[in-house]
């Protein structure tokens, strides 16, 4: 409940052992000692009774014009047991009171700044921090020491395969051309066309050897790039809510204001829809020309692939919108069958789909639009550094346990969570035990940590699957962020048994169905980051190897 914006708690009732037993040993304001003679009554063993005050009183303190604090306390005395035909008459006494505390101020009393503020919140930020420093030190350790040494050793296999090329002699040269397709484009890679040749010398293995399909399209490339566009317009929302509420000394603090929060959010999910279309449009086209629908019409920039294009810009639009609208359907069904408050109106629900279908769908719209107009790679016709081997090469299978994606994409979102854990619980204790979050700079501080965490480790996972020759690394670093979100659920399910109170169908799934919704915007936001670490990474990589 809410007075003047100010939040109201109060007990319903109590389970009891005995009313008679709990009005002479409880009697008074004062209940802190109730829980231990209820734990005491159910270790003898005894049945405890629901029953529910009927009187209460509301104490309002104000300062001229201006309600400053508000109280609710329960009178003991007023227990009633609830019982099949009872009748109950609630009492409510309002008590007015002067005080010269300031208005600005009133809402310090809800701040917890000795919980929010305790000094292993900073020893989480310090230890979030030294593991990003290891994890960028270990990233720096794979990039200058060891691809320095693929590098020298691939330059090492060229120069030589370069002179026995130049020791084959003139009478080769109309064998070469048989190597090569109509568009000038390999048919053979490196080893094969060497071993034609008769060649010897270093013969080279690791990440080197699938650079004609390492930019080959992923499957389910639509399903791909809107998920992708998802997540990037998932990566705006959170960073435009988060400087939105760490600027409210300008603007005024967002936990003075009810609703202002959930308002930031629509409104910033509304206008970065232009966000996810642009990118799953982009995506769709970067990679659709290296399908065999692409080839087959020339890529995507004649208006090859108008199917593909509409499903991609269709996921796009009602992807998020689709899951969002089940769960929380299915929790308005429970909330409208108990009678709760937390129903929402069916006029609010009709507010919601016009805000969506008049100004998320038509952004959406142009953003993928603009997105696959979009000129990429900027004056090379060719936005990637390799070319696309026409036939996949197949992929080995006795590969080391490292190389293997399901064994490292656990310990990626591992860090991550590891990274973040400390700030979860804040931020469930403020959702679900009745605690203002206020400490917007740590959520910031915390926020930058999990994308770097992300980035470092999708990284090193897809170093390690590229030197085992798996060039599928498109899902498997989207997978490795995305990761975070199961250990972010399944710390949820241990908050909800050991944490909470929480009992019964409304609050059960209520819980999990936010903490489902949460867990799968989070796991499509990590994955998005890392999908992007991964892309940036491989193209640094292999614009930097000579390929014949």
């Amino acid at each position: 409940m809410y007075v003047d914006d100010l939040p109201v708690w109060g007990m319903v009732g109590e389970m009891l052992p005995d009313l008679d037993a709990a009005k002479a040993e409880h009697f008074g304001s004062d209940l802190s000692h109730l829980e231990e003679a209820v734990a005491r009554h159910e270790a003898m063993g005894g049945a405890l009774k629901p029953y529910v005050y009927t009187k209460r009183t509301l104490q309002v303190s104000y300062n001229k014009d201006r309600i400053i604090k508000v109280d609710l306390t329960s009178d003991p005395a007023s227990l009633s047991e609830v019982k099949p035909g009872a009748v109950f008459k609630f009492e409510l006494d309002i008590q007015w009171t002067k005080t010269a505390e300031e208005f600005h101020s009133r809402f310090d009393r809800y701040l917890d700044h000795a919980f929010f503020k305790h000094q292993i919140h900073w020893f989480s930020i310090f230890n979030s921090f030294m593991m990003v420093l290891f994890l960028m030190g270990l990233v720096a350790l794979i990039l200058l020491r060891t691809l320095r040494k693929d590098y020298a050793r691939y330059a090492l296999s060229h120069g030589r395969r370069d002179v026995e090329m130049a020791s084959a002699g003139a009478d080769d040269d109309d064998d070469a051309e048989d190597d090569v397709d109509e568009n000038g484009k390999p048919l053979l890679d490196d080893g094969a066309r060497a071993a034609s040749h008769g060649m010897t010398g270093v013969e080279d293995s690791g990440w080197k050897q699938v650079h004609g399909d390492v930019f080959r399209a992923p499957r389910f490339l639509p399903l791909l790039a809107a998920i992708l566009g998802t997540g990037w317009q998932l990566v705006t929302l959170v960073m435009g809510v988060v400087l939105f509420a760490v600027a409210g000394p300008l603007h005024g603090e967002v936990h003075e204001e009810r609703g202002e929060v959930l308002h930031a959010i629509l409104v910033f999910y509304s206008l970065s829809s232009i966000v996810a279309g642009y990118a799953s449009g982009s995506y769709f086209k970067l990679y659709f020309a290296t399908t065999p629908a692409g080839r087959a019409k020339g890529g995507a920039g004649d208006g090859g692939g108008t199917s593909q294009w509409q499903l991609t810009m269709a996921l796009t639009v009602v992807l998020l919108p689709t899951i969002l609208g089940a769960v929380l359907s299915f929790l308005n069904l429970i909330a409208l069958i108990y009678g709760t408050i937390y129903y929402i109106p069916f006029l609010v629900l009709l507010k919601l789909f016009f805000l969506w279908i008049f100004v998320s769908v038509p952004l959406c719209i142009l953003g993928t639009l603009i997105g696959r107009h979009t000129k990429l790679g900027g004056k090379k016709s060719d936005p990637f550094p390799c070319r696309v081997n026409a036939i996949p090469r197949p992929i080995p299978e006795d590969i080391p346990w490292y190389g293997v994606p399901a064994n490292l994409i656990p310990f990626a979102g591992l860090l991550s969570f590891g990274s973040i854990f400390i700030e979860l619980y804040y931020i469930l204790t403020s959702l679900w035990n009745y605690k203002f979050y206020h400490v917007y700079g740590f959520l910031l501080g915390v926020y930058a940590i999990l994308i770097l965490v992300v980035c470092m480790t999708t990284i090193i996972v897809v170093y390690f699957c590229l030197n085992s020759e798996n060039y599928l690394w498109q899902w498997t670093a989207f997978y490795s962020g995305a990761s975070t979100a199961l250990y972010v659920f399944l710390y949820s399910i241990y908050y909800f048994v050991f944490k909470t109170s929480m009992n019964g169908l409304v609050q059960t799934s209520f819980y999990f169905g936010y903490m489902l919704l949460i867990s799968m915007g989070l796991g499509t936001l990590c994955g998005t980051l890392g999908h992007w670490a991964g892309s940036n990474f491989v193209r640094t990589i292999f614009q930097n190897v000579k390929v014949d």
